[in-house]
């Protein structure tokens, strides 16, 4: 093989992982959603909402996120994100939910982050954490549609539903679900109240010990009382008992 064909075979082979590198980054440049742990179904979990910047001259600085009114969620709980502003939308259900023994009649719709001093600059991202339930149980996935704005006035919409094996071109974030299982399902639904049971029964058990000394240690204070009474007792007995046996001696010498 001569010098040239060899260094034809490797700019093709350059172009052609150029061109891999460009098709694959903006497909994978997306709105996109995973949670932290599982997110097992008829439980609860914390998601990231992932929020890369695919521009190289503009900033992210909005970030919309809808809720699936399909299948509304309860419970919608975002964390505080330094330099970001959190508006949150709500809307009446027209199928009340019950959770605990009670009616839900409005959920989260909706979820806004709006920068208050922060930017997504170009070549950076960032993660948006909510916390959410109980997830549905007739589901295998949320479809969460997302709207990006940049600080340009461009708006991409990240709402596109997959459909079969191909990805869209603006694909919507998708949560995928798990199966359910005991500790996600009716023990994920109030985990504090089991470390409030817990932490009671804890602190019971501490008093108690606490009490038990209490006791041991008044009983031991009672005795070694009771003990030395009895020996002062005894020592005075006895200094009586030489006292009066000096005088008798005495008496009968005289």
């Amino acid at each position: 093989m001569s010098a040239t064909n060899v260094s034809r075979i490797a700019i093709a082979a350059g172009v052609a992982a150029s061109t891999v590198l460009l098709l694959a980054g903006p497909a994978a440049a997306h709105v996109s959603v995973q949670p932290q742990g599982e997110a097992a179904k008829g439980g609860y979990a914390t998601l990231n909402f992932k929020v890369p910047n695919e521009r190289d001259q503009a900033s992210t600085v909005k970030l919309e996120v809808n809720f699936p009114a399909d299948h509304p969620l309860s419970s919608v709980t975002p964390e505080a994100v330094p330099g970001w502003k959190i508006a949150i939308t709500k809307g009446k259900l027209y199928k009340p939910l019950e959770v605990h023994g009670r009616k839900i009649t409005e959920a989260v719709t909706k979820v806004t982050w709006t920068a208050d001093g922060s930017k997504i600059a170009p070549g950076y991202f960032q993660q948006f954490p909510v916390s959410v339930g109980q997830l549905p149980e007739d589901a295998d996935q949320l479809v969460f549609k997302a709207i990006q704005t940049y600080d340009n006035k461009e708006v991409v919409r990240w709402i596109e539903e997959p459909k079969g094996g191909e990805e869209p071109d603006s694909p919507a974030p998708v949560l995928k679900l798990t199966a359910a299982t005991e500790d996600h399902h009716g023990g994920a639904a109030d985990p504090a109240g089991d470390d409030d049971h817990k932490a009671d029964d804890q602190a019971a058990s501490t008093e108690g010990d606490k009490g038990d000394k209490k006791e041991t240690h008044a009983a031991s204070s009672s005795s070694d009382t009771t003990a030395r009474t009895l020996g002062i007792i005894g020592i005075l007995i006895g200094i009586a008992g030489v006292a009066f046996g000096v005088l008798a001696g005495r008496r009968r010498t005289a």
